[in-house]
C-alpha cells in the first residue's frame, strides 16, 4: 500500500495569500515524510461536500505547476480536471509543461464533471446527460494522448476538432504521463478506464471498491487489457487520534466549520480499516485532507505508513 494526500480546501488561514505557500510546504512534507502522491481538486469555487461556494479557491492547475518547480520526487496530479473545462488540446499542453517543470512527475487525472452552479458561472456548457460527459471526457482522452504522441495531431470527433495541431516539447514521461480516470460509474466510466485509463480512483466503503473493482476488471477482461496494469487508489477524507478521548474532542473542535465526513477514529482503528481497503485491491490510498488537520498528516505519517512498508 502507498499513500498520497489530496489538498481539497484552501483555508489555511485568515488571509488567503498565504494558501500557496501553505500548501507548498504541505506538499514537500509530505515529500519528505513518505508519500508518493500529492493532488489538487481542480475546481473554480468549492464543491458543496467539501466546503461553501465563496470561500477563497485556488486554480488547480497554476498550483500543480508551483509545486512541479519546489518538490523533487513527490507524484502530482489534479483529481481531477473536469472535461468541461479546458480545450483538450490546450490542456494536453498544460499539462505537457507540468510534466517538464516536475522532470515528468506528473499524473493527468481528468472525469466527466458533475458541478453545474461551478459551469453556469463560468460560462461552460454543462450537457444534461452523464452519458455525454463521459463520451466528452474518453474523446479528450483520446485527443490528449494523440497531441503527446504524434508530430502532428489531426482529430475530428464528435465534441472536439484540431487540425495538425503541433505540441512541442512533448512531455518526458514515455510514452505519455500516466491518465488516472476519475469516476466509478459501471457501465460506462469503469469501461473507459479499462480501455483509456492508466489509473482508476474508486470511492466507498470496502464491500463497495471491491465490488467497483471487480467490475473494473470485468471490463478489461472484455478489452483484453491486463488488470493489473491499472493502478486502483482511493480517496477519502481521514481524521485521527490516538484514542477514544483525542477523537472526540477533534471531533467537537472541527465540527463548526460544517459536519464531518469520512474516517473518524483512532490510528489502530485506521489501521484495521486500511488492511481491508489494501485486501479489497486498493494501491493508493488518498487523504482527502480537506479540514488541513496536521495531526492526522503526522499520525499517518509516523503510525500507520510504517505498518505498510
Amino acid at each position: 500500500m502507498k499513500f498520497g494526500l489530496q489538498s481539497n480546501s484552501w483555508l489555511y488561514g485568515p488571509d488567503p495569500v498565504e494558501a500557496f505557500e501553505a500548501v507548498k510546504a504541505k506538499a514537500q512534507w509530505a515529500e519528505n515524510r513518505g508519500f508518493v502522491w500529492f493532488s489538487v481538486l481542480d475546481h473554480m469555487i468549492q464543491i458543496p461536500r467539501v466546503g461553501t461556494p465563496d470561500e477563497p479557491f485556488l486554480e488547480g492547475w497554476t498550483v500543480l505547476s508551483g509545486l512541479a518547480a519546489v518538490t523533487s520526487r513527490i507524484r502530482l496530479a489534479t483529481l481531477c480536471t473536469a472535461v468541461g473545462y479546458r480545450n483538450p488540446a490546450h490542456l494536453a499542453k498544460i499539462a505537457a509543461t507540468v510534466d517538464l517543470i516536475s522532470r515528468g512527475r506528473l499524473t493527468l487525472g481528468i472525469g466527466a464533471g458533475f458541478f453545474e452552479d461551478e459551469y453556469k458561472q463560468y460560462g461552460w456548457e454543462f450537457p444534461p446527460r452523464p452519458a455525454t460527459r463521459i463520451r466528452q471526457m474518453e474523446e479528450a482522452v483520446r485527443l490528449i494522448l494523440q497531441m503527446w504522441t504524434e508530430p502532428r495531431t489531426t482529430f475530428h470527433g464528435r465534441y472536439f476538432d484540431i487540425e495538425d495541431a503541433i505540441l512541442e516539447p512533448k512531455p518526458v514521461q514515455k510514452p505519455h504521463p500516466p491518465v488516472l480516470i476519475a469516476g466509478d460509474g459501471e457501465q460506462m466510466t469503469l469501461r473507459a478506464v479499462a480501455h483509456l485509463g492508466d489509473a482508476c480512483n474508486v470511492q466507498g466503503d470496502v464491500a463497495t471498491v471491491r465490488h467497483k473493482l471487480a467490475v473494473l476488471r470485468s471490463h478489461c477482461d472484455a478489452a483484453q487489457r491486463d488488470y493489473d496494469t491499472i493502478e486502483k487508489t482511493h480517496g477519502n477524507p481521514w481524521l485521527l487520534a490516538r484514542n477514544d478521548a483525542e477523537v472526540a474532542r477533534k471531533r467537537d473542535k472541527l465540527a463548526d466549520r460544517g459536519p464531518l465526513r469520512g474516517f473518524i477514529g483512532t490510528v489502530s482503528e485506521a489501521i484495521d480499516l486500511i488492511r481491508q481497503y489494501q485486501d479489497a485491491g486498493v494501491e493508493l490510498l488518498i487523504n482527502s485532507d480537506y479540514r488541513n488537520d496536521a495531526e492526522s498528516r503526522e499520525l499517518f505519517a509516523s503510525d500507520i505508513m510504517p505498518h505498510f512498508a
